[in-house]
């Protein structure tokens, strides 16, 4: 009997294929294992950071130089202009207003007090995100010398805001006023999908501004053009 390897019609015998392989197969089973790790630590990452987010709770007795709220919601605002009224901070910046809606109309869905509105609440309309949010703000408290702010955003949204917020400010102690849109603590958001999404996502935003934050990397200013932003009536 005769034994021996088993050739290709091309003269290559198999075993001098699967060596050709080999290092093909290593490189995939390295990149698998990197994948893994990758996986691995995003997940536990996002687990944090849902906890971080669920566990927030505003201040019991709020007390600040003056108050920032990021728009994305009238329930934010709301927050906003009752903490004012309150005296938890001595002025409002709303920060992100979109150039058609005016201070008024800004008022009367919020039901504010026509003269709180008028002696101490601003409305700014040069951020366009997070980040010109961030910007905005350091321009106000720059030009009103504040020291301490209350800072009030959706508590899914509240650790990229402080991230860039202190990032841009180092000199400025910001508060955490989270607003609870949904009770993720108590409800399976795994299951929500509109819960999930929002997470993955925030997340996500998070993740990149982190990266941004320890390399350094700066790019846009998230502002418009000032000409393009009208000023607040």
């Amino acid at each position: 009997m005769t034994t021996g390897r088993k050739s290709r019609p091309d003269g290559q015998s198999s075993d001098h294929v699967f060596r050709r392989r080999g290092p093909l197969r290593r490189t995939l089973r390295y990149c698998g294992y990197v994948a893994l790790v990758f996986a691995a630590v995003f997940c536990g990452g996002f687990l944090i950071f849902v906890d971080s987010v669920t566990n927030l709770e505003p201040p019991a007795a709020p007390a600040a130089d003056a108050i920032v709220v990021l728009t994305g919601g009238y329930q934010r605002i709301d927050q906003a202009v009752e903490l004012l009224e309150r005296g938890a901070g001595k002025r409002l910046l709303i920060s992100g207003a979109h150039p058609t809606t005016t201070a008024e109309q800004i008022r009367r869905t919020t039901n504010g007090p026509a003269k709180l509105f008028g002696c101490c609440v601003d409305v700014g309309y040069e951020a366009q995100d997070t980040i010109g949010n961030a910007n905005e703000t350091a321009n106000w408290i720059r030009d009103n010398a504040y020291r301490t702010i209350l800072v009030v955003t959706s508590n899914y949204h509240m650790p990229r805001s402080l991230l860039e917020l202190r990032r841009i400010n180092r000199d400025t102690a910001f508060i955490p006023y989270p607003v609870v849109n949904s009770d993720l603590k108590h409800t399976d958001w795994m299951f929500d999908p509109n819960a999930l999404r929002t997470l993955l996502s925030e997340y996500g935003k998070f993740t990149i501004a982190y990266v941004r934050d320890i390399t350094g990397w700066h790019g846009s200013t998230g502002l418009r053009d000032p000409e393009l932003a009208p000023s607040a009536p």
